[in-house]
């Protein structure tokens, strides 16, 4: 699975307690070769080590795994395992298992190679991933037919389910009218038209709901004219793009539709972003640097945390401080109780979230006089 599917339910669910032991695996990929020719030989090893760690492993009165449920996570291992399949690799692979059950994401973000037994599971690579990824929802929409695509990373695919694509029944037994919908016009005049787009409006209110991400909106003028008119879901789109056409696609063709709107997109939330830091540091809300971030993320003082896009560091957590350390030591045993985490920025960032705080990610370089990341805070 991709971080498209990452839904706040989805999330709620892997990050919840479970009543047995769980694994996490997570490792680097690499999207073409001769980089991505290691990838097999690291996969195979990790889940040598995960099987190792499973035998091994005791709870906290020092009782090991029942022998079911030991034999049960490393099936569910091997066969996501044999799953995976490193030909569509992006840049990070996370598989979580139970004792019956598995799940692959692949992720637009290197992540840490590590294996971890918990009572749930990790979750941080793929919170952050997902955020970094700023994924938005398409409604594209025609004189008979609606759909819905879900957008990241370059890319848009489509969106079924939650009752789309829309479709009316009148419209797809009404043989006459089809062949009256070249004047487009008068299309969106009648009142079957109008209840068609109050239940595409209604279908992406549920989602928008369910699912909050900024949306764009593809078709024709007095399409969308008309569905803002009887609906209220598209008015707060990010926005619009008066094309036809569309409906089924491409998806290459879609995106290359929405390409200046997102580009605008970016460039305004960056903007918005710089002044209100700006604001901030006028009423001295202002943190910056990954060590005082990170203690206000902690205390649940940030309303808003802005990081570059690929910013990460590895560190030491020490006396509640974060001491930077060489890459290198990555795997290192803990030192004085405090082990190495390469993954602090994606902590920081899930936490952030965890705490009701707004993350944005903004380009490489924006943030450079602020140690990559600043915040505002709430007080």
């Amino acid at each position: 699975m991709e971080t498209n599917a990452l839904t706040p339910a989805v999330l709620q669910s892997l990050r919840k307690k479970q009543p047995r032991p769980v694994v996490s695996v997570s490792m680097p990929t690499h999207r073409r070769e001769p980089d991505n020719a290691q990838d097999a030989v690291r996969l195979r090893n990790l889940v040598t080590e995960a099987g190792h760690r499973i035998d091994t492993w005791t709870d906290d009165s020092g009782e090991p795994l029942p022998r079911e449920v030991r034999a049960g996570l490393r099936a569910q291992l091997d066969r996501a395992h044999a799953d995976v399949d490193l030909r569509y690799s992006l840049d990070g692979l996370v598989i979580f298992a139970s004792a019956d059950a598995y799940q692959s994401w692949v992720l637009p973000r290197a992540v840490p190679e590590r294996v971890v037994i918990s009572d749930s599971y990790l979750t941080r690579n793929l919170v952050a991933a997902r955020a970094r990824a700023t994924p938005y929802w398409v409604l594209v929409v025609a004189a008979t037919r609606a759909t819905l695509w879900h957008g990241s990373q370059g890319t848009v695919r489509e969106h079924t389910g939650n009752s789309f694509p829309v479709t009316p029944d009148e419209l797809q037994t009404d043989v006459q009218r089809e062949e009256r919908i070249g004047d487009v016009a008068s299309t969106f005049q009648d009142e079957e038209t109008r209840r068609f787009l109050r239940d595409v409006d209604s279908a992406l209110a549920a989602v928008l709901a369910a699912t909050p991400r900024p949306l764009y909106v593809v078709g024709l003028a007095p399409a969308l004219s008309l569905l803002e008119d009887v609906g209220t879901a598209t008015r707060h789109a990010v926005a619009k793009v008066l094309t036809g056409g569309l409906v089924n696609g491409p998806a290459p063709a879609l995106y290359r539709e929405l390409e200046p709107s997102l580009r605008a997109f970016r460039e305004q939330t960056a903007e918005r972003t710089a002044d209100r830091l700006n604001a901030a540091r006028g009423r001295r809300t202002f943190a910056a640097g990954l060590d005082e971030v990170w203690e206000s993320v902690r205390e649940g003082r940030v309303a808003l945390v802005a990081v570059e896009e690929n910013f990460q560091r590895t560190v030491r957590v020490k006396e509640g401080h974060l001491i930077p350390v060489d890459p290198e030591e990555t795997g290192a045993p803990a030192s004085n109780g405090e082990a190495v985490r390469e993954d602090i920025v994606d902590e920081l960032v899930e936490l952030a979230l965890d705490t009701g705080a707004e993350v944005v990610f903004l380009p490489d370089g924006t943030l450079a006089y602020h140690d990559r990341i600043a915040a505002d805070l709430r007080y």
